[in-house]
């Protein structure tokens, strides 16, 4: 079972590569806000559901200067698929090793359909603009998710 992480935490390092296998890290993004957020499966529909949700909303996330990173076990190659099935407009990352998953908290034990396994914590957070974490949410709801979270963050 991975540690969790807290507010004021810093954000473990990340460096992966995208749908297309170019390698994207979080460095990149010091200096501005980032919602980091991992999910089980692309093209599953609870996955699908939320992905769409960032999509609808990211002009929105945007404009308030935060950027989207999402981030699954999916080989580049699924998330191709998934990024142009969807139309999805942010970087879509892969962890097939889940060491981020790991290292970020996002995936342990689980219940599943009244079963305890193991797998990805549907999980977000906040990174701020020095790479700390605003905001940490674990096994967050796909439904309605976006809407709860610029509420709860003011964004």
């Amino acid at each position: 079972m991975s540690t969790r992480l807290a507010v004021g935490d810093p954000a473990p390092d990340l460096t992966l590569p995208d749908a297309d296998g170019k390698p994207v890290s979080l460095a990149d993004y010091r200096g501005r806000k980032v919602i980091v957020y991992f999910y089980p499966a692309a093209s599953t529909p609870g996955c699908t559901k939320q992905a769409c949700d960032f999509r609808d909303n990211l002009a929105e996330l945007n404009g308030e200067g935060v950027e989207v990173l999402g981030v699954s076990p999916d080989k580049p190659a699924k998330l191709a698929k998934f990024r142009d099935a969807e139309g999805l407009t942010f970087p879509l990352l892969s962890d097939p090793e889940k060491t981020t998953l790991q290292a970020w908290g996002a995936f342990g034990e689980k219940t599943m359909y009244g079963k305890t396994v193991t797998g990805v914590l549907r999980s977000t957070f906040l990174v701020d603009e020095d790479g700390k974490i605003a905001a940490a949410m674990y096994n967050v709801r796909a439904t309605g998710h976006v809407a709860k979270l610029r509420k709860d963050l003011k964004l």
